[in-house]
């Protein structure tokens, strides 16, 4: 008989979910800034494939939690909260990415996970996947 995951895990899972969104939206809102110098709600809408007022909802669950600004006809902004979120969600994201290259799966495959991945691993895990990804570089 297969042993049930702990209370631990699933509250851990049930955590990681909620966190997913916010740390989708402050990553790609980085991202647009960078590439186009700032970041509107009607973006978000379409690199997500959202409505306008889901990407506004969303935009004003990262205002309460501290992670971006925005107002009326205005670029949304990222706190420094939420820059520093952005960076440590770009970086479990490459080591991820290069984890699962260095295991052997394609580009393509390897973009697509890492997207998931990323949000569901541990500290201990991500640090192991690292060290395999750095390894292979060598």
């Amino acid at each position: 008989m297969a042993k049930q995951p702990t209370s631990a895990g699933f509250k851990r899972t049930r955590n990681d979910h909620a966190c997913e969104t916010a740390e989708d939206y402050v990553e790609v809102i980085d991202d647009v800034i960078a590439a186009h110098g700032e970041c509107r709600v009607t973006q978000l809408a379409e690199e997500f494939g959202v409505s306008h007022v889901t990407a506004h909802k969303i935009v004003r669950r990262l205002e309460r939690d501290g992670l971006a600004t925005s107002e009326a006809r205005k670029p949304i902004e990222l706190t420094r909260k939420g820059k520093r979120l952005a960076s440590r969600c770009r970086k479990r994201h490459d080591i991820v990415y290069r984890f699962l290259l260095a295991i052997g799966v394609s580009k393509r495959a390897a973009a697509i996970d890492s997207e998931g991945i990323e949000h569901h691993v541990s500290p201990e895990t991500l640090e192991r996947m690292r060290d395999i990804a750095e390894s292979a570089r060598q």
